[in-house]
C-alpha cells in the first residue's frame, strides 16, 4: 500500500500546485488550455486503445459495459456527487466542473498497465518502484489538470487509492485472472474511454456518457476466459 499512498499524495500535491497556478489566468486562456489538454488526453487514450490484440473483445466490452452502466445510470450518480461537492466548494463556480475533473483524472490515472502491474508488484512482492514512477507522472499531470479542471482532480486521489489499493491487497487472488492478455485488453478498453473523455473536453455540447461505460474496463477478465473455451 506504500506505493499507492505515495501515488495518491502526489496527485493531491499536484492538484494544490495547479490550483495555485490557475489564479490570475483568464477564462479565455483557461479554455484554450482545456482544449489542448483534451487533445493530449485523446492521444493517451488512443495509444492505449490501439494496443489491443482482440478488437472484438473491446467492442463487446464497450457495448455490454455501456448497457450495464446505463441500467444503473453511473453518469447521473457521478454528476449528483459532483453537484453535492460543487455546493461545498464555493470557489469553483463552473457547474459540473468537480465531477468533470474527478472523472477525467480518475480515468487517466487508474486506467493502464502501470496502475494494474504496479499495484500487483506492490501487493505480491513489495516492489513499489512502478507505482512511485507512476506517482511522478500523475503528479505532473494533476498540476495541469487542476489548472483547468479545478479541485475535482484532487478527489481522484481517493479513486486511485481505492482502486490500486484493492488490487494490491487482493493481488494473490487476482494474479491468475490478470494475465498479460487481460491487462492489455483492460488497458485498451480504458484507453477508448479516455479518448471519449478527451472528446468531451473539446466538445462540451456533444457529451459522451463515459461514466456509464465504466463497467466495460473490467469485462475482459470475464470475456477472455469464456471466449477461450470456444
Amino acid at each position: 500500500m506504500i506505493g499507492t499512498l505515495i501515488n495518491a499524495i502526489a496527485i493531491i500535491i499536484g492538484t494544490a500546485v495547479g490550483l495555485l497556478a490557475r489564479k490570475g489566468i483568464s477564462e479565455r486562456l483557461r479554455d484554450t488550455v482545456v482544449q489542448g489538454q483534451g487533445l493530449c488526453v485523446m492521444l493517451i487514450g488512443l495509444s492505449g486503445a490501439l494496443k489491443t490484440q482482440n478488437t472484438l473483445c473491446v467492442i463487446l466490452c464497450i457495448v455490454i459495459g455501456g448497457l450495464l452502466g446505463s441500467a444503473v445510470d453511473i453518469e447521473l450518480r457521478l454528476n449528483q456527487l459532483g453537484g453535492m461537492l460543487e455546493r461545498r466548494f464555493a470557489s469553483d463556480k463552473q457547474e459540473g466542473s468537480i465531477a468533470k475533473g474527478f472523472v477525467t483524472a480518475s480515468l487517466v490515472f487508474c486506467v493502464g498497465a502501470m496502475a494494474i502491474v504496479g499495484a500487483m508488484d506492490s501487493g505480491l512482492r513489495g516492489d513499489h518502484s512502478t507505482l512511485i514512477a507512476k506517482a511522478i507522472l500523475d503528479g505532473v499531470f494533476s498540476v495541469f489538470f487542476a489548472g483547468s479542471l479545478g479541485v475535482g482532480v484532487g478527489l481522484s486521489a481517493v479513486a486511485v487509492f481505492v482502486y490500486q489499493g484493492l488490487i494490491a491487497l487482493l493481488a494473490g487472488w487476482l494474479e491468475p485472472l490478470l494475465t498479460e492478455a487481460v491487462i492489455t485488453e483492460m488497458s485498451a478498453v480504458g484507453g477508448l474511454l479516455i479518448t471519449g473523455i478527451g472528446l468531451n473536453m473539446i466538445y462540451d455540447e456533444k457529451h459522451i456518457p463515459v461514466g456509464n461505460m465504466l463497467p466495460a474496463i473490467f469485462l475482459p477478465m470475464a470475456y477472455l476466459p469464456i471466449s477461450g473455451l470456444f
